[in-house]
């Protein structure tokens, strides 16, 4: 069996980490922030558009080539397919509830990757402190979830079931990159991506929406360049390297900062309450994922 390359974090790749989780913790805000003068396919498609052109503008420059091998359709195929369903479920679950709640919902992907990168993962087991640190953060959004049920906040649970569906499949993308990318390249998923979320929102969008107000407000054009330049083009990027070096599960949990960042951003930028269950949420996530960060023998 041929032997895992993947490598602990060092202190550089962590640095990198981290400021790729301030940016993530804004993706929530950026797209709720497009939401308000669109609809979520067409946003969505948008989006991908604006990341797939920075994808081929890096590709062209350092002359990757975009030739598929035969055992390469399937895998990138998959993944595509994986990568618009998720998107689905974070666009339209945002239409329903706060950018404040996705983005504390939308954090516990690094704990649902690590219990999936217990399994398929040589190395990247869990410990006890791991499985603390899951039933804790879990323990937070649960406190969000009864909240919305005392309150018959039922658009919100809509939008927060919908958003948890999604950091589940965020979490298996993330994996799923990582193994995979032991032997495809990075632009071709970066691109497998792209390609599949543009068609597939296109034709959700023309379908099941019926969008009549401008392409270019002042919203979306915040929106996309940050969602899709930002995010979806320079952040996809670093985050497909760093899950192709390093063992995906320490990549993931440094995530744990999402929540801090993108509540404040939430009440900064869109005028949302912060209400006691966020706090008490968002303190549980972090004290969870922290946890979770320990090391000591499985």
């Amino acid at each position: 069996m041929k032997k895992d390359s993947r490598k602990i974090l060092d202190k550089r790749a962590a640095s990198l980490a981290l400021f790729l989780s301030i940016l993530w913790s804004g993706n929530p805000v950026g797209t709720k922030l497009g939401l308000l003068d669109t609809t979520p396919l067409r946003l969505g498609w948008m989006r991908f558009l604006a990341g797939g052109v920075v994808v081929l503008i890096y590709s062209l420059i350092t002359k990757k080539s975009f030739k598929l091998k035969r055992d390469e359709y399937l895998p990138l195929f998959v993944l595509g397919i994986l990568f618009s369903v998720q998107l689905i479920f974070l666009n339209v679950g945002q239409n329903y509830t706060p950018a404040s709640h996705a983005v504390l919902i939308f954090t516990t992907y690094p704990l649902w990757a690590g219990i999936i990168a217990h399994f398929v993962v040589p190395g990247d087991k869990l410990t006890k402190f791991r499985i603390l640190g899951v039933i804790i953060a879990y323990l937070g959004i649960v406190v969000v979830f009864l909240n919305n049920l005392s309150e018959s906040s039922y658009d919100y649970i809509l939008g927060d079931f919908l958003c948890l569906i999604c950091a589940i499949l965020l979490a298996i993308r993330q994996i799923f990159i990582s193994n995979l990318g032991q032997s495809v390249s990075q632009h071709k998923m970066l691109a497998s991506q792209a390609i599949f979320g543009i068609v597939i929102f296109i034709i959700g969008s023309y379908i099941f929406e019926n969008p009549t107000n401008s392409f270019f407000t002042k919203n979306i054009v915040i929106s996309v360049i940050y969602t899709g330049v930002i995010i979806a083009g320079f952040a996809f990027m670093a985050q497909h390297w760093l899950l192709r070096t390093y063992l995906p599960s320490r990549v993931i949990f440094i995530s744990l900062s999402q929540p801090i960042f993108g509540v404040l951003l939430s009440w900064i930028i869109l005028n949302e309450d912060i209400g006691l269950e966020l706090y008490i949420g968002s303190i549980l996530v972090i004290i969870g994922s922290g946890l979770a960060q320990k090391k000591n023998k499985p």
